[in-house]
């Protein structure tokens, strides 16, 4: 059942519950995508609350004709709230002239790499020990994540648009 979610674009207003959010759930502000470091206070995005709670997040950037989902989180899981975010991109993404939308998660994210690929991702990447080369520019990274897996590599998807 598909649900209807108020979900904006961040803006002034929303800002800085948006960063707060970031820096609380996402080891800090700063985050590194392909050993770059992106300035997660200033992306663009969507933001959900819901009673003046934040419920719902998506982040991304764009880099020529690919849109990269910098970060997603619900925190009202089994809603619909994710696939509403990434659908909420992927229609900003088209609109934008993107061809691609992708997204990378870490290898304890067990969870995460399934709800990608039922919503239309492809994996097609592994970027093997990415992980550990982060945690030298970023140590906040933690070595133990979801379901005591130790966290060492990011897996890459990708959908066509």
């Amino acid at each position: 059942m598909q649900h209807a979610f108020d979900i904006r674009p961040i803006d002034a207003e929303s800002r800085p519950a948006v960063t707060a959010f970031i820096a609380e759930h996402w080891y800090g502000t700063d985050m590194l995508i392909r050993g770059e470091i992106i300035d997660m206070s200033m992306v663009d995005g969507y933001v959900l609350f819901e009673d003046g709670i934040l419920t719902g997040l998506v982040t991304y950037i764009v880099r020529g004709d690919a849109c990269e989902i910098t970060s997603i989180d619900s925190m009202a899981e089994k809603r619909g709230v994710g696939t509403a975010l990434i659908n909420t991109v992927k229609d900003r993404a088209r609109e934008m002239g993107c061809k691609r939308l992708q997204l990378m998660t870490m290898n304890d994210n067990l969870n995460a790499i399934g709800f990608y690929q039922k919503r239309g991702f492809d994996l097609v990447g592994i970027n093997l020990w990415a992980m550990d080369r982060e945690r030298e520019q970023k140590p906040s990274i933690p070595l133990i994540g979801m379901n005591g897996i130790p966290i060492h590599h990011e897996i890459e998807f990708s959908m066509n648009l």
